[in-house]
C-alpha cells in the first residue's frame, strides 16, 4: 500500500507517493536527494536530521513522511537565497561553529529555531536548547558563539 503526500520543501511544492512507514528523513534523502539532512542515530538523540517543519525544528527521524502531508519543510539546502548564506550559516562560518560538519545542518536549523523563539538568548539558554543536538568534535564553545551571533544577526533582518 502507498499513499500520496503533498508538501512544500524549500519553497517548492511537491507531490509524491510513499510507503506509509517511510521516515521523513529517508524521504528527504532518498526521494528528494536532500542529503544535507543526515542520519546519525536513528533514535532521535543526535539531532543530525533536524529540519524546520512549519517553522519549528523537528528531528526528521521521528516522523513518517506521511505525517508531513500539507506541511512546509526547510532543510539546510533551502536556507541560502540567491547564493547568499542565511545569517545563521554566516555566523557558524565566522565563529568556527563546525569541525567535521556532520552535525552542522541540524545545529544550524536548531539555532534558527532558538533565535526565532528566544530572540537574542544568553549562553545558558543556547546550551539548554541545543541539548538534543550532539557534536563529537567541537566542544560546543564555538557553536554557542555562532548561535549567539546568528541570533543577533537574524534580529537585525
Amino acid at each position: 500500500m502507498t499513499i500520496t503526500i503533498s508538501l512544500t520543501i524549500n519553497g517548492r511544492h511537491i507531490k509524491h507517493t510513499v510507503d506509509p512507514a517511510l521516515l521523513l528523513v529517508d524521504f528527504l534523502r532518498e526521494n528528494c536527494q536532500l542529503t544535507g539532512t543526515h542520519v546519525g542515530c536513528d533514535t532521535s538523540q543526535c539531532g543530525a536530521c533536524t529540519v524546520l517543519f512549519d517553522d519549528q525544528a523537528i528531528k526528521a527521524c521521528t516522523l513518517f513522511a506521511a505525517q508531513a502531508d500539507g506541511a512546509s519543510i526547510v532543510t539546510i539546502e533551502g536556507l541560502a537565497q540567491d547564493d547568499e548564506l542565511h545569517p545563521m550559516q554566516k555566523a557558524f562560518q565566522a565563529h568556527h561553529g563546525l569541525q567535521c560538519g556532520f552535525c552542522t545542518p541540524g545545529m544550524v536549523l536548531t539555532a534558527i529555531d532558538i533565535a526565532r523563539t528566544h530572540g537574542a538568548p544568553d549562553d545558558a539558554t543556547i546550551r539548554r536548547e541545543l541539548e538534543g543536538n550532539l557534536c563529537r568534535c567541537t566542544g560546543y564553545q564555538n557553536i554557542v558563539k555562532a548561535v549567539s551571533a546568528g541570533a543577533r544577526a537574524m534580529s537585525k533582518d
